[in-house]
Formats: structure tokens, sequence, C-alpha cells
């Protein structure tokens, strides 16, 4: 007597499961990205643009908006330079302390930007360890341009180091290796092998290093000390004029802070669409 078999339960066609997929990955996006960032614009423009554009205006704003661009400006090269060397600490030499230098390159991912600006005053400040001697000396970090810097580069520190250490350790040593031996000096060696290899990663870190940096609120906020026209940036901007009720003023800033995002964003798309294939060879698993 045969025994027939357990019928197995209909799948989903494939097709099916993919709509549905797209679908609730779209209804996800627009519902937690594009209706706000619509509604940052919408808000922003409510009154026509002739207030918008006074908004812009206020010496306040442009106080702010050039006080971002240079807090970025001076913090991202830094960064740079410094993701560079680490990465290349990380990638071709062994030593004590490596797994402790990867831990502290992703600590600002785990550290709160707030607590990261209390370190800041509490090293610099005026009751810090060495705020008098920065005092007796005329020196000024806290609540000046000096501590917006500071707190940015901590909190942007990680993404440049961060991109270009998986894509090092996957390409190995083997092409400078070959340069070396060929005669070549460290710095023609990192110029005409290294940096041609990693320049696509470096740039994908420079983009979202100088979008936070751009960003950043809660560090910012800790060290600035909120001097109208002085220490101010664009998100501090943002949120003092909300707080005073100025809404047409605090989404006028906030939508150019948007526009900025997306800037970033249409750069990379460009990037990614014009050198696709040059991009793809130079990942990780590339040939």
């Amino acid at each position: 007597m045969t025994v027939p078999l357990r019928s197995r339960p209909v799948a989903w066609p494939r097709r099916v499961l993919h709509a549905v997929l797209i679908a609730l990955a779209l209804v996800f996006l627009l519902l937690f990205l594009v209706m706000p960032l619509a509604t940052v614009f919408v808000e922003a423009f409510r009154q026509g643009v002739a207030p918008y554009l006074d908004s812009i205006r206020q010496p306040e704003a442009l106080s702010a908006i050039k006080l971002t661009l240079l807090v970025a400006v001076l913090a991202v090269p830094l960064n740079v330079l410094f993701g560079i060397a680490a990465a290349w600490a990380m990638t071709r030499f062994q030593f004590r302390g490596k797994a402790l230098l990867g831990a502290l390159i992703d600590l600002p991912f785990s550290v709160s930007p707030v607590v990261s600006g209390l370190v800041y005053v509490l090293l610099f400040g005026a009751q810090g360890w060495f705020g008098p001697w920065l005092d007796s000396h005329g020196i000024k970090i806290i609540f000046a341009v000096p501590a917006l810097v500071l707190a940015t580069i901590f909190v942007t520190l990680p993404f440049v180091a961060r991109e270009l250490i998986p894509l090092m350790q996957a390409q190995g040593s083997e092409e400078e290796e070959a340069a070396r031996v060929l005669g070549a000096s460290a710095w023609q060696m990192f110029f005409r092998v290294t940096l041609p290899n990693i320049r696509w990663a470096l740039l994908y870190g420079v983009l979202l290093c100088n979008a936070r940096a751009m960003g950043e609120f809660g560090a910012v906020s800790v060290v600035s000390g909120h001097i109208r026209g002085l220490t101010t940036t664009m998100p501090l901007e943002v949120e003092m004029r909300y707080n005073e009720y100025e809404y047409v003023g605090a989404f006028a800033v906030a939508s150019l802070l948007a526009l900025l995002a997306l800037v970033t964003l249409a750069v990379k798309s460009l990037l990614e669409w014009r050198y696709g294939d040059e991009i793809a060879a130079h990942a990780p698993g590339g040939h």
C-alpha cells in the first residue's frame, strides 16, 4: 500500500514576492524620507519666494552658512589625511595595538556627539584641564571656531578610514611591492599606485564626511555657546529660529541643508553613472 506524499505548501510566485518587497521599500521611503524632505521645502516656501529669500539674506543666516562651510573646509581635509594614514597603517603593517587603533577609529560611531562635545568642554573650557593655561595665553577654543572644528573632526573621523580599509585589505599590497622593487620612492608608489586604486573609495569617504560635517548638531551645539552670528552653524540656526517661532526662517535654512545633502547625493550618483565600470573594477572583488 502506497502512502501519499504530503503536499507541499504552494509558494508565492517570485514576481509577486518581488513586487511586494519593492512596494514595502517604496512605502517606507515615501513615509520616512520623501515626505519629511518635501515638507521642509513646502514650509520654507509657504509664504512665497520673497520671504524665503529675505530669511536667507539675514546677517545671522549668512554668518551661519559661511561658518558651516568654513568648518567643513577645515575638518574634511584633516580627516582625509588621517583616514589615509590610518588605512595605510591598518592594512600594510602589523604592530601592537592594531586592534585598539581599529576600535578607536570606530569610537565616534558609538559615542554620543553630545558626550564628545562635553569632553572638549572638560579639556578646554574655563574650568577644564587646559582652560586656565589657554586663558592666560589669550587662546580661546571653547565657544569659538576652533571648538566647532575639533568637535566636527571627532564625529566625522571614521568616514574616510572606514571607506578605505576594506578596499585596501581586499586589494593587497602586491602592486605596491612591485613598484618598490622597480625602484619607486614612497611618494611615487603612493601617488602612482595606491592613490589610483583607492580614489573612488576616498571620494565616497570625502562626500560622506562632508555631508556629516555640514549637518552635525549635537557636538557643535555643546561647544558653540550659541553665540548668534559668531558660533552658530546652519543646524544651530535652524534650532534657534524654530524655538523663536520664526518658522519660515527655520525651514528656509533647513532647506539649504537639505539641498546640500541632495547635491552630495547627486554628485555621488553622477560619478557612479559616469565611471561605473571603473568604480566596479576598483571595488573589492573587482577585476
